[in-house]
């Protein structure tokens, strides 16, 4: 993987610490912190990943971040499945026994059981609260041959995984959080391990995809409030217990300016602070913060937080850990006080609550500002129209306030479809958990036939297809109609490439036609000699200019069907209100005149046409 790609492991152990983080980086009391539990993987194939034993240093930053009184413990596997370090509260014997652990992370084994791994981890000891586990693996399940013929006993402990222990952990309420930094790793096992059991997932192959991986669990783990970072500017407002920054390094070390002006660093910071300095990040806790605007320098990486400690905080609703393309998302939330929602009278002057959906480049995909309801605040998100990972922000600002919640989560397809090749057919699975055979009905658009989805099972349905060409990849378009709550919607769903493997796809095939047609006024105009490609009237650049011109027809359907299912409900939600249907009617109505108005001016100039001399 690559010498820089073998220090993922450094990060890997450190961030871990992240995942018990700190009270500074939560406003969550000690009573409300879910129970912590990381299963590290120590197979043999971390020698090849980890061949500078940079894990041991790192773990050093899971002691520090730890916060008094949280719980939190430690798991390692291979063969075979140790708990060196059993969750219990951290204080000082807590961290001089989990800084022993160093030497534990490079004792390599042969084998990697993740089974017996999660097993353990979930149901060691009695927890009352929640519980999150954080699996860290670079491989996939590789039992010892003592156990069973391979690869039938891989296979079959795969199988128990997903099929029986992930369903008991759901119902357990154990959410399993994944994280795979390999490409030799089991994705597949543990995307659907986190789906299952309603955590995240995440596959990473280099330091910084791992950052982003670790702190998306962080924020789905332990929510806490931000003020907003613009321009590398952030508002403190009076009466903060503190805030941290964690802040990742440019080309430069980062540096904190007050509002006074005055400038902080690792060598000089603020009265009271502690400042951590890491290879990678700088770590900043300011306690009673001067109030005003603050100021980042040294370019900090996108990934950087502020985090706030205040009475005042934002709240939401439980919000799931996966989106579905096509579904919109009802969203509530409301400001408490040490825990008691904030009534309508103390609400800040000018409140404006807003949540929006952004992809994984950090654009925004929907967005719907929230009614306000007596304290609370509601609204519905438009669905995403783009499946991967996001972040869910709900945002909070008012005359001198700022908060905002951000949450990592996944956006998958309604239906997950899969080509079965050798059966000559597409399998179709609902990922929805309300979909089933009653309530949706699936079809396929396959060169301009209808292919209906027939059930085979509650929650799958099969596609027959006809004779293809296999040295052809051939898209197909998945199409549906689901009724929910007596409503019946269209469904959307991403289109399916048929043999993808192949070089040639069926958009890019010269299908000149078989017949040429001749139109007769064609037949009229003089017959002229073609031009050698050499003696074109364009320029090759042109041309290709022209020839995507002349695709923008399709291509602008294509994206309409799209994002019609986004647009819908924004679009809906402006007619609502009588005002802006007037506003939307008015502007239909000046493009319609000018369109009119420009066609009636290309009228008068066009030149009379002349008629060819023979």
């Amino acid at each position: 993987m690559g010498r820089e790609c073998n220090k993922v492991w450094h990060w890997l152990v450190g961030l871990a610490g992240c995942l018990v983080v700190s009270s500074c980086l939560s406003a969550a009391t000690l009573e409300e912190y879910p129970e912590v539990r990381v299963i590290i993987d120590v197979s043999g194939s971390m020698r090849h990943n980890d061949p500078d034993q940079l894990a041991a240093e790192a773990l050093d930053l899971l002691v520090t971040l730890v916060p008094s009184g949280a719980r939190a413990g430690v798991w390692t596997f291979g063969e075979r499945v140790a708990n060196p370090l059993q969750p219990s509260p951290a204080n000082l014997e807590w961290r001089d026994r989990a800084r022993a652990l160093s030497s534990l992370l490079v004792d390599y084994q042969q084998y990697t059981d993740i089974e017996s791994a999660i097993y353990q981890a979930a149901s060691a000891g009695e927890v009352t609260g929640p519980r999150h586990l954080v699996l860290l693996t670079d491989g996939r399940i590789d039992l010892p041959d003592w156990r069973g013929s391979k690869p039938a006993i891989d296979r079959s402990s795969r199988e128990a995984l997903l099929d029986e222990l992930g369903p008991r952990l759901a119902e357990g309420g154990i959410v399993v959080h994944a994280i795979a930094f390999s490409e030799e790793a089991d994705l597949d096992l543990v995307e659907r391990l986190a789906q299952m059991t309603g955590g995240l997932s995440a596959p990473v192959a280099a330091p910084d995809a791992l950052m982003g991986a670790f702190l998306a669990i962080v924020d789905r783990i332990f929510p806490s409030d931000r003020v907003p970072i613009t321009d590398q500017r952030f508002l403190i407002e009076p009466g903060l217990r503190g805030f941290t920054a964690l802040l990742f390094r440019g080309e430069e070390g980062p540096e904190l300016v007050g509002p006074d002006g005055r400038r902080y660093s690792a060598d000089s910071p603020p009265e009271g602070a502690e400042w951590r300095s890491e290879s990678r990040y700088d770590l900043v806790h300011v306690p009673n913060p001067q109030p005003g605007q603050w100021r980042l320098d040294g370019a900090p990486g996108l990934e950087s937080r502020i985090t706030i400690e205040s009475p005042l905080s934002l709240q939401t609703a439980g919000v799931p850990s996966t989106f579905y393309l096509g579904f919109d998302v009802p969203v509530e939330a409301w400001l408490a006080r040490e825990g008691e929602a904030v009534g309508v009278e103390e609400l800040p002057t000018h409140l404006r609550l807003t949540a929006e959906l952004h992809d994984s480049s950090g654009a925004v995909q929907s967005a719907v500002v929230l009614r306000q309801q007596e304290e609370r605040f509601v609204g519905r998100l438009p669905a995403p129209a783009l499946g991967g990972t996001a972040q869910f922000v709900v945002r909070a600002e008012g005359q001198g306030f700022r908060r905002q919640r951000v949450q990592a989560i996944n956006v998958l397809p309604a239906v997950a479809a899969q080509h079965d090749e050798a059966g000559q057919q597409v399998l179709l699975a609902a990922e929805h958990p309300q979909l089933d055979r009653d309530n949706t009905r699936l079809y396929g658009q396959l060169q301009g036939a209808r292919l209906e989805a027939e059930p085979i099972a509650e929650r799958r349905w099969r596609i027959a297809l006809p004779e293809l060409d296999m040295a052809l990849s051939v898209p197909l378009i998945l199409r549906g109609e689901v009724t929910l709550d007596g409503e019946t919607r269209e469904l959307y769903l991403p289109r399916l490439m048929l043999f993808p493997a192949v070089d040639t796809a069926i958009d890019q095939v010269d299908a000149s036609p078989a017949l040429e047609v001749a139109r007769f006024h064609e037949e009229l105009s003089p017959v002229r000699e073609p031009r050698a490609r050499s003696e074109s009237a364009l320029p090759e650049p042109v041309e290709r200019v022209v020839r995507h011109m002349q695709e923008l027809p399709r291509i602008a359907q294509e994206r309409w069907n799209e994002w019609r299912p986004v647009l819908a409900g924004p679009l809906e939600e402006a007619l609502r209100e009588p005002h802006r249907r007037w506003l939307l009617g008015g502007l239909l109505l000046a493009c319609v005149l000018l369109l009119l108005l420009w066609r009636m001016t290309r009228r008068r100039r066009a030149a009379p046409r002349e008629e060819p001399h023979v």
